[in-house]
């Protein structure tokens, strides 16, 4: 497996003839005509590694996750698999510099001065017009309508959560394997990139994917097709410790680049919160809908709030809300208890007009079939017909919902 990577070169630096520096110099920022190179303060190579860092012009707002993606891409051909891209940006004037200058400028729009010349294209430099440049020079991200579907996976379902918590990855993981056993061929992949837990609930943690044409093949757990960047650190211990930019670039290497075989159904256990991921995989993965999972307590309530509204605003349709640690059961007297509250999930359908796919319990063999790597509906406890009929709601609704045509040339 490590003889697929190239031998240990020493840093070097960047010189005028290197194809490495040429696409430096051609690559602009986004909606501006300021070049990487002239930015760039320092660089370092190391393997298949490199690090540039850029210092941005006063007032830049373009996006970040393109220029990155912009540079990764026209960089890959030439070795480099990994780029970190460190921004700068450098500061405002203060509001006495600006009204300084403001008036220097106004003195001296009265005189009869030329106009100042780029001495490389014998433009001027000066904008036509006082107002700044309009919004269209940058591209906008592609919608869900515009993205095409994957060639294997007919429908992709997001799992997720306001807040972290809630269950959202025991939900998942046993919602997977209730499609599956409901007859359909259905893959996971854990894009919980800081926190991925699905290989060891699935029994499978420690083992690394193969690699075959560029391409990770997933591991088979319990009959699912899994895969999680926790196969790829090959230590539990190992935190994930990167910024947004190369998070999201993870979860796309995750996605694409598996050899994923023809599924009816992907799942994928999304990250807490409503970040860089999220909309990473709002703009740039074909999502067939969203389930959102919760507890009935009001703080988790507000945060799945947001979660829904973010799968609103980037049209994904939301399928139902599963409303998790419902009621606990004591295990010795048969009491119940509603230690979170009642109603929230219901509730929560009631305003958005989703459905409540189910009520599961604050159960311990839940738990304890998860941590032993053999969910609950491998382990047919009490929870598997629970998590069984939310499987068939959730096909029952998506049968409203319109599916993309399939382009079955398209590889990725």
């Amino acid at each position: 497996m490590f003889s697929s990577f190239p031998p240990f070169k020493p840093f070097k630096s960047l010189f005028a003839d290197d194809p490495v520096q040429q696409i430096l110099e051609k690559t602009t920022l986004p909606g501006s005509s300021e070049t990487v190179a002239s930015l760039l303060t320092q660089s370092q190579r190391q393997n298949d590694v490199m690090s540039l860092t850029l210092k941005l012009p006063a007032g830049y707002a373009g996006d970040p996750q393109q220029l990155h993606d912009q540079l990764a891409d026209a960089l890959e051909p030439h070795g480099i698999r990994e780029l970190n891209l460190h921004l700068i940006q450098q500061k405002r004037a203060t509001s006495g510099q600006a009204a300084s200058l403001k008036s220097s400028q106004k003195a001296a729009s009265t005189l009869p001065l030329p106009p100042v010349l780029d001495a490389a294209t014998g433009h001027s430099t000066l904008p036509a017009t006082p107002e700044k440049e309009p919004a269209a020079t940058r591209p906008a991200p592609p919608t869900q309508a515009q993205l095409p579907p994957h060639p294997r996976i007919k429908q992709i379902l997001v799992v997720a959560s306001g807040k972290g918590g809630v269950g959202k990855s025991t939900t998942a993981v046993n919602l997977a394997l209730a499609l599956q056993a409901e007859g359909f061929r259905t893959g996971i992949l854990d894009a919980d990139i800081y926190g991925p837990s699905v290989p060891a609930m699935l029994g499978v943690a420690g083992k690394t994917p193969l690699i075959e044409q560029e391409q990770f093949v997933p591991i088979e757990a319990h009959g699912l097709a899994m895969m999680s960047i926790a196969c790829l650190t090959g230590d539990d211990n190992t935190p994930i410790v990167w910024r947004g930019p190369k998070a999201t670039g993870a979860l796309m290497q995750l996605f694409n680049q598996t050899a994923w075989p023809d599924l009816d159904f992907l799942v994928i256990d999304m990250p807490p919160g409503t970040g860089d991921i999220q909309l990473t995989l709002a703009q740039r993965i074909p999502v067939t809908a969203a389930i959102i999972v919760t507890t009935p307590q009001h703080i988790a309530l507000l945060d799945a709030q947001k979660g829904i509204e973010l799968f609103h605003k980037v049209s994904i349709p939301v399928v139902g809300v599963i409303e998790n640690m419902s009621l606990h059961v004591c295990s010795q007297c048969g009491h119940t208890d509603e230690i979170f509250g009642a109603g929230g999930g219901e509730q929560l359908g009631k305003q958005y007009q989703v459905a409540l796919l189910g009520k599961l319990p604050l159960d311990a063999s839940i738990r304890q079939h998860a941590d032993q790597g053999v969910p609950s509906v491998v382990a047919g406890d009490s929870a598997a017909p629970l998590y069984r009929g939310i499987a068939q709601k959730v096909i029952a609704g998506l049968a409203a919902i319109p599916q993309r045509a399939r382009d079955n040339k398209r590889i990725f």
